[in-house]
């Protein structure tokens, strides 16, 4: 009974010494450092970044609702404004060609629901639009850019479509769109696809 007790104190001992130890030895703690900005570096093979995001159908969308389909994902500046206008009719008209062609359309900005909304009804859209207020989906397509406009400088996206295959990885991609012939360009790349 009494060897029983001395060697808990041992064990008791030990334990006692190992936690001085370790709490000594430990690195003390580094000031609260700012998060690093993370980098994306997006190419064709590669697995399409993952979201959910609100749409003007009034549900979240995820990459996973387009799992064994293709589609075309088509990220634009601002709802409203001359070119995105032009470039969401352009892929409107050429809407049923990419149906039959097995692929999906999706526009994403990051205006508000309301703003997609009202956009959409307007232009009669068929497709749905996303709205990426926090800009967490546009930073994973790495289509945030440096802007400039009368010499001011902002953030803002760079007009940029994306094909995204059936396995869910990058097609194809196209950065810093020319919206004329484009959505045909982008089509005739989807009817290529097997």
């Amino acid at each position: 009974m009494a060897t029983k007790k001395k060697l808990a104190t041992k064990k008791a001992a030990v334990k006692k010494t190992s936690v001085k130890t370790t709490s000594k030895s430990a690195p003390p703690r580094a000031a609260k450092a700012a998060k690093p900005q993370i980098v994306y570096n997006l190419k064709v093979g590669d697995a399409a970044p993952r979201f959910s995001v609100a749409s003007t159908n009034g549900e979240k969308i995820s990459l996973k609702d387009f799992a064994g389909k293709k589609l075309v994902l088509y990220f634009y500046p601002k709802d409203n404004t001359p070119g995105c206008t032009l470039e969401g009719h352009d892929f409107r008209k050429l809407h049923t060609a990419f149906k039959k062609a097995g692929a999906e359309i999706i526009g994403v900005s990051r205006d508000s629901i309301k703003s997609h909304t009202s956009f959409k009804e307007k232009c009669g859209f068929p497709f749905e639009l996303l709205s990426d207020e926090d800009g967490s989906l546009c930073k994973g397509f790495d289509v945030i850019q440096m802007k400039s406009l009368y010499g001011r400088k902002f953030e803002g996206i760079e007009r940029s479509t994306f094909v995204i295959d059936s396995r869910g990885k990058v097609a194809r991609e196209w950065r810093k769109v020319k919206v004329d012939g484009h959505a045909q360009a982008v089509l005739e790349f989807v009817q290529s696809m097997d």
